[in-house]
């Protein structure tokens, strides 16, 4: 059976599939709110810097001129992949249009998690063949290291400015050109000819390069194409058109929106800063997450829309006494992503902020983000929300046959305008991921009929092994392999245990090798082993333990779920509540 929207659920507009992401954002001509009636789309939330949209407009026109002339690099020239640039920063208010100027140019983005450790950094480059580097003077020496292992020089490596206040006094070497000295330059430059796009071009070219662990194993550049994206946008819009139109926002269809969420992150690529900007929305950027910041920006800026993940949830809850000193009133809606948020989490929340509308969404770097979103008229805590316009879905069970009814797990397949190109360079993972234009989404999930009737995703299990640390993606697989490296390991199995904060952080469950030493000693060793090589995410915050061996099928596959449920009774006998 095939799960569709609701009828109600918008009506989806025609996806130009023939102009980049830049002109859908910035020419009013494709239904976007008008520059004079839009709110600064990108504002910091530490200085107060703004951009109104029209200056938006202007700085990625200035940046493609100055880009085009320092790369090399024409418009209907070459492929994409010629154009590729990397962005491994912070967040900031100049990334939307230093995106926006290399889609002018027909290139590609690869935005990388700002968490990355150097080896994790220098994967993405040597994959995604990056041919110049934008960095941020927090992540400098990051950069510096990770750009020689590549082979990419110091000269095309940039730095795009971050509010001062989280730099603390350190100065920017002058050997660096910067975004800000670019699109400067690129006022007193040539404009750069428009791209001709031929019908069906913006759905095959590339206009974001993500990476993501898919539905397994390590970390695959995903390839987003512009009609994607655009897609997205639409559906977003199409789906909460009715709420915005019927005063449900405090300034009729526009809101101020926070912006903390990584922008590497498609969460935050698309939700916030693309259908956010195309919208009319506001966006107050905070470069990262710090509670006295978040709840001051709030307060200041009267946000009326919280884009969070779950851990932040939880981590407002358990610091009431900080939080209650705010004022938060402006808030008028949470939306929550990335991980499911529990009902009991939700209730909790609505008890102390009981004016806000809690509701959650479900999507991947592979469906470009929301597949299904709760409605502001039909909430139903625990759910993932409806289906959007534009997507349907199947739920089907592990001998790929349907699920016709409520209620009855299976592995949710999807299909619609915004699943994803597929891999770089990874036809078998492509192959078993993709297939006529669905998605196999490796997520566990059950349909349920809201008390309004309508159809709504919940999310109850993971087939995929991939573990969420506050709602970033860490691949058991790849943890497993760098353990694999050290030599007191003769194996090993990565998973995930519950985190108050966090979620879930990973465990890893080793067999140590002859003459390794004392657990105490190797437990000590590991974990910093994977803290010298990996982002802080994919830490062993779950620690270590040590077995005689790891339990395995017949064929060799680690039996993650039996390991998972031997933890789960060893913390109930604890008296763990988690």
């Amino acid at each position: 059976m095939v799960f569709l929207p609701a009828k109600d659920a918008g009506q989806l507009a025609p996806i130009p599939d023939n102009i980049p992401i830049s002109e859908f954002m910035l020419n009013e001509k494709y239904g976007r709110v008008p520059h004079a009636n839009s709110r600064d789309p990108y504002t910091c939330g530490f200085t107060g810097k703004s951009y109104s949209s029209r200056e938006v407009a202007n700085r990625v026109d200035y940046l493609a001129r100055s880009l085009s002339k320092e790369f090399g690099w024409a418009p209907n020239e070459g492929s994409e992949w010629d154009k590729t640039l990397a962005v491994f920063t912070l967040n900031t208010i100049d990334s939307l249009p230093l995106f926006w100027a290399v889609h002018r140019l027909g290139g590609v983005v690869s935005p990388a998690n700002a968490s990355y450790s150097a080896a994790e950094l220098t994967h993405q480059l040597l994959d995604s063949k990056a041919k110049a580097l934008v960095t941020c003077l927090p992540l400098l020496s990051i950069s510096l290291e990770a750009a020689a292992k590549a082979g990419l020089p110091k000269s095309k490596i940039y730095l795009i400015d971050v509010p001062e206040q989280i730099l603390g006094g350190a100065k920017a070497p002058a050997e660096y050109k910067t975004v800000g000295q670019l699109a400067q330059a690129g006022k007193s430059l040539p404009p750069v000819e428009e791209l001709r796009w031929s019908a069906g071009e913006g759905a095959r070219r590339t206009a974001f390069l993500c990476y993501s662990s898919g539905t397994s194993g390590l970390p695959k550049g995903v390839m987003i194409s512009h009609r994607n994206v655009i897609a997205n946008t639409l559906q977003i819009k199409a789906y909460e058109e009715s709420y915005r139109n019927d005063g449900g926002t405090k300034s009729p269809g526009t809101e101020v929106a926070l912006g903390l969420l990584p922008q590497s992150h498609i969460y935050a690529l698309v939700v916030i800063c693309h259908a956010g900007a195309y919208r009319g929305d506001q966006t107050i950027v905070l470069p990262k997450f710090e509670l006295q910041s978040y709840l001051k920006s709030i307060a200041h800026f009267k946000i009326s829309s919280l884009f969070l993940v779950p851990p932040i949830i939880i981590h407002m809850l358990s610091t009431q006494d900080v939080c209650s000193k705010f004022d938060l009133s402006s808030v008028r809606t949470l939306f929550t992503g990335a991980a499911p948020l529990g009902v009991e989490t939700a209730t909790d929340f609505l008890k102390l902020y009981p004016n806000v509308l809690v509701r959650q969404g479900y999507g991947l770097t592979e469906t470009c983000t929301v597949v299904s979103s709760t409605h502001p008229h039909d909430i139903f805590l625990g759910s993932s929300g409806a289906l959007i316009p534009g997507f349907e879905a199947r739920i089907m069970t592990p001998e790929n046959e349907e699920i016709t009814a409520y209620d009855t797990p299976g592995e949710l397949v999807v299909r619609g305008p915004s699943v994803v190109l597929g891999y770089l360079n990874n036809d078998k993972a492509t192959k078993e991921t993709f297939e006529d234009g669905w998605m196999r989404t490796g997520d566990e999930a059950v349909i349920r009929v809201s008390p309004k009737g309508v159809e709504h995703v919940f999310i109850v299990d993971r087939i995929k092994e991939l573990i969420k640390v506050k709602g970033l993606q860490v691949a058991p697989a790849e943890l497993e392999a760098h353990l694999l490296a050290h030599a007191a390991v003769s194996d090993v199995a990565v998973i995930a245990i519950p985190d108050a904060r966090a979620g879930e952080v990973p465990k890893a469950i080793i067999v140590k090798a002859p003459g390794a030493g004392s657990d105490e000693e190797v437990s000590r060793a590991l974990i910093k082993h994977v803290e010298d090589h990996k982002a802080r995410h994919k830490w062993l915050k779950g620690g270590v333990r040590f077995v005689d061996a790891v339990p395995k099928s017949p064929s060799g596959k680690i039996l993650r779920r039996l390991i998972r449920d031997q933890e789960k009774e060893a913390r109930r006998k604890a008296g763990s509540k988690i």
